[in-house]
């Protein structure tokens, strides 16, 4: 089986994005292969962890996809907090072809376009995929599946993640994907106190979740309880089209929002101002319009920031995104774009955008706590990566093994999944597959 072939059977997805099928990113044509470990979001350190834990593990992952790809080089790309924690240095050569490439400690630097252009030096043009440059970008954590894949076999059915926010002690930890996220915070003592929320994944792009029903999933990248009184949390539960009717009537038009957009200092034609001032009735006549709405990272830097007026860019912004969606229009750019020469120094350092969300207190080193593995029961969803859901091939009432494939890959873009624990299957809904333990010795 060749390493494609080994990525789309063994279920591996982009571990801290958007869940896109790893097989499919190797094409040809890439000389350069960018591993994200820049840990974007305050408070996160799964990537950290799995670096000081598993670093030969994580570069057996990248020497196999280099050459596979026939990719000259491999930049393994950390923040300079991170390099200093590993005691390592720009330029460091981990393995043959495998450099260590330091990144500013600014905000949002994990965002996939924004790290291409800071360890290359290339702007994938607006609206391409980055190996229109020459790049293949993947996750820390997705190299550790490739290489744990070749050395063991294994398919994917742990997940590492960290857990912390206002919780006495953060932890990093690695469980059965599936594990509800209730029975995860209990395991360690932690409680959802009135007045906070559950947020999977960055303080600034991630989503508030219900802990009582939510589990874990192959993009949870961290689990963070927070207070719903700080910045952070007061922009997630903003009403998008409330937020469009404001913005049309509360704008000042002084363009901060677009002078600090990262895409936009990138070059690229997104100037948020210009999204908060249009008519959402014009926006529907002719979407086009704000078609350059798809450009948006999310990174929540014109909300949270730049705007002095409390509009919300971010959410206006996603309201056209989905109207984009419903009308299948995309922005794809054919010329190259040039970074805006202000760009260094717009750059927003990670400590002043931790204290600005309201989370700088909750910024700790975690501990690592090991596997736990001993839950009760997972549930393991069907769709959990862009593209077609898996097609369940188990029934209720089967008995399954701990890496049993419990769900084949759909037609096109889409993957199998596989049994995170031993137990008894049932079907639900078509949507996820739950597994009971027989006992807690299975």
């Amino acid at each position: 089986m060749d390493l494609k072939e080994l990525m789309k059977e063994s279920g591996i997805v982009g571990a801290g994005g958007a869940g896109f099928p790893s097989y499919a990113k190797l094409a040809d044509g890439a000389d350069t292969l960018v591993i994200n470990g820049a840990e974007c979001e305050p408070l996160l350190y799964t990537d950290y962890i799995l670096l000081l834990k598993e670093m030969p593990m994580v570069l057996a992952g990248i020497a196999a996809t280099i050459e596979y790809a026939k990719i000259p080089r491999a930049l393994l790309c950390v923040k300079e907090h991170t390099a200093k924690r590993l005691k390592l240095i720009d330029g460091t050569k981990l393995a043959d072809k495998i450099i260590l490439k330091t990144l500013p400690d600014v905000y949002p630097m994990g965002d996939e376009i924004g790290l291409i252009y800071q360890a290359t030096q290339r702007v994938v043009k607006p609206g391409n995929l980055p190996i229109s440059a020459g790049v293949i970008v993947y996750n820390v954590e997705t190299m550790y599946n490739v290489g744990a894949a070749l050395k063991f076999s294994t398919k994917l059915t742990m997940k590492w993640l960290t857990i912390a926010g206002d919780v006495p002690e953060a932890i990093v930890t690695r469980v059965p994907i599936g594990t509800p996220i209730a029975d995860l915070l209990e395991r360690h003592d932690i409680v959802v106190p009135e007045g906070y929320s559950v947020v999977d994944g960055g303080p600034s792009m991630g989503k508030v979740i219900d802990h009582e029903t939510a589990v874990v999933t192959k993009t949870t990248k961290g689990l963070l309880i927070l207070p719903n009184s700080i910045p952070a949390m007061e922009s997630k539960f903003i009403d998008g089209a409330k937020s469009i009717a404001r913005a049309e009537t509360a704008c000042c038009q002084c363009t901060r929002c677009t002078d600090m957009c990262p895409r936009h200092l990138l070059g690229y034609p997104l100037e948020p101002h210009k999204m908060v001032r249009t008519a959402k009735g014009a926006a529907e006549v002719l979407p086009e319009m704000v078609l350059t709405a798809t450009l948006c990272c999310g990174c929540g830097v014109c909300e949270t920031l730049a705007c002095c007026q409390g509009i919300s860019p971010r959410a206006v912004i996603n309201e056209y995104k989905a109207l984009l969606g419903k009308n299948k229009m995309r922005y794809v750019a054919k010329n190259d774009v040039e970074p805006a020469e202000e760009r260094e120094y717009r750059m927003i350092p990670s400590e002043r955008w931790a204290s600005v969300l309201g989370v700088a207190k909750y910024d700790k080193l975690p501990k690592y706590v090991g596997e736990d593995c001993d839950f009760s029961r997972v549930e393991i969803y069907l769709r959990q990566h862009i593209g077609a859901p898996s097609v369940a091939i188990v029934k209720d009432g089967d008995r399954v093994e701990k890496g049993d494939k419990i769900a084949d890959s759909a037609e096109g873009l889409s993957l199998p999944q596989y049994a995170s624990v031993s137990g008894i299957v049932t079907v639900c809904d078509g949507t996820k597959i739950r597994i009971d333990k027989v006992n807690s010795n299975v």
